[in-house]
């Protein structure tokens, strides 16, 4: 049986074999230590509910993560100073999209989801509510905030399921398959339109893939434009009273299911595994982003160590993640 303690190691030496994303250059002196030591860290942040730095460090310290901190260390023995720490977690929510492409890629590679089905995709959203209240829009429109714990960088959106929501969605390219694998995501305020944000993730989407599946959100010019560069075909439902009796209705019916089986699915596994049904434990757009996206990068992380050690890649997710 793996030791708690022995699989959260094991996720992190994961980080080290990550191959590394092709990322814009940046301006400025070079960077003195590695992208992966501060991914390691949240890794460990994600799995020890520590949502801001402060908190990190300090937990860092105590004698018991003696063990932990040591893998924190640069190939000199070094270990990053508070304000390093706190630039490069920062910065940290820019590249997670195309880390958790890479990973992403690297699973279908190796998992082979789509050997017995078709080569799909479903692209959804999923709402997070903000934390510390809702910001009304006649106080919005003052420029007033009520309250300072009002995350002000938050946005309404209206769901056709919960209604009226302030918070954040995280938005997710999921294979469709016998193990749902995340290939892509963004964390964007939830005022921020699908199919907008459907045209940075489908790039990172894995180029054996030839459908996908979406709902009448994707169902918009610029989409159907970045599935054809992808070679794609992009199956949506469609606008208009139900139900369609035109050409192609059945099948769009079908894919319909298939996308709402693996999408829902997910989401509600994910949320359950990460407390994504509770209002969200940050604030601001970064921290966020940092917290929603560190939450797939494990759970990608997961996969890959679960598929590593034979073990199944759909049950007994929770008790792992929860476990480490």
């Amino acid at each position: 049986m793996i030791q708690p303690q022995a699989l959260l190691f094991n996720l992190l030496l994961l980080i080290d074999k990550l191959l590394q994303p092709t990322l814009p250059p940046r301006r400025g002196r070079p960077l003195l230590y590695p992208e992966t030591l501060f991914l390691k860290a949240l890794v460990i942040m994600t799995l020890r509910h520590l949502y801001q730095v402060g908190e990190f460090l300090a937990v860092i310290e105590e004698p018991d993560m003696a063990s932990l901190k040591a893998l924190l260390l640069d190939t000199q023995g070094r270990f990053p100073c508070r304000r390093t720490w706190e630039r490069r977690l920062t910065s940290l929510p820019d590249s997670l999209p195309q880390r958790i492409g890479v990973i992403g890629r690297y699973l279908v590679k190796h998992l082979q989801p789509w050997i017995r089905s078709g080569r799909a995709v479903a692209l959804d959203s999923t709402i997070l509510h903000a934390s510390g209240g809702v910001w009304h829009k006649k106080h919005r429109d003052k420029g007033e905030v009520p309250h300072s714990r009002i995350d002000t960088e938050a946005a309404w959106t209206k769901s056709g399921y919960h209604g009226w929501v302030y918070g954040w969605k995280l938005h997710l390219a999921i294979t469709v398959a016998a193990v749902w694998i995340p290939v892509a995501a963004r964390l964007r305020p939830a005022n921020e339109a699908d199919n907008n944000v459907a045209e940075v993730l489908l790039p990172e989407v894995p180029l054996q893939a030839r459908y996908m599946l979406g709902d009448t959100h994707y169902n918009a010019p610029n989409v159907m434009a970045a599935c054809r560069l992808r070679g794609m075909w992009p199956i949506t439902t469609k606008r208009g009273a139900y139900p369609h009796t035109d050409d192609g209705g059945e099948v769009r019916r079908v894919f319909h299911k298939l996308r709402s089986v693996a999408s829902e699915n997910f989401n509600e596994q994910f949320k359950a595994i990460f407390n994504g049904h509770d209002r969200v434990p940050t604030k601001g757009l970064v921290a966020t982003q940092r917290y929603a996206l560190g939450a797939v990068l494990v759970y990608q992380l997961v996969l890959w160590h679960r598929h590593e050690q034979g073990q199944p890649l759909r049950k007994g997710l929770k008790a792992c993640i929860k476990a480490a």
